[in-house]
């Protein structure tokens, strides 16, 4: 039944974007990571992202894949350009946890990604927008 099946909660893990400056191209680039606040590694880790605008337009879908990300540590995911902040950006994260699967879709609503939502990140010693 329904009413039986356990749907595990994801905490102390977080999906973040924060502006970084990138040396080769000499520009601030937002960077989204992945953000390991727990005692534990995480497993097969798979990230899928992508956006969409009200006006009908579409970003391309990645996906990315990480073997282990250890525990209190973040890693880095995708670079995210600013052409696409105006839209929804939807990320799903999923994960094993011992041998738990674990599930979780963060957003980042249209103007979110901003300087003026900077906030202090767990785990890294930098600020960036902490993903819902």
């Amino acid at each position: 039944m329904k009413k039986d099946i356990i749907i595990p909660v994801v905490k102390d893990v977080h999906l973040a974007v924060v502006k970084e400056w990138n040396a080769d191209f000499s520009s601030h680039d937002w960077i989204i990571y992945l953000i390991n606040n727990l005692k534990e590694p995480l497993e097969s880790v798979m990230i899928m992202s992508r956006g969409k605008h009200r006006d009908g337009r579409k970003t391309s879908t990645f996906r990315h894949a990480f073997k282990v990300v250890p525990a209190k540590s973040s890693i880095k995911v995708e670079l995210i350009m600013e052409n696409v902040f105006p839209f929804m950006n939807e990320f799903v994260l999923t994960y094993f946890l011992g041998s738990t699967l674990y599930d979780k879709t963060f957003m980042a609503p249209p103007h979110s990604i901003a300087e003026s939502n900077l906030r202090d990140l767990p785990v890294m010693d930098v600020q960036g927008v902490l993903l819902d």
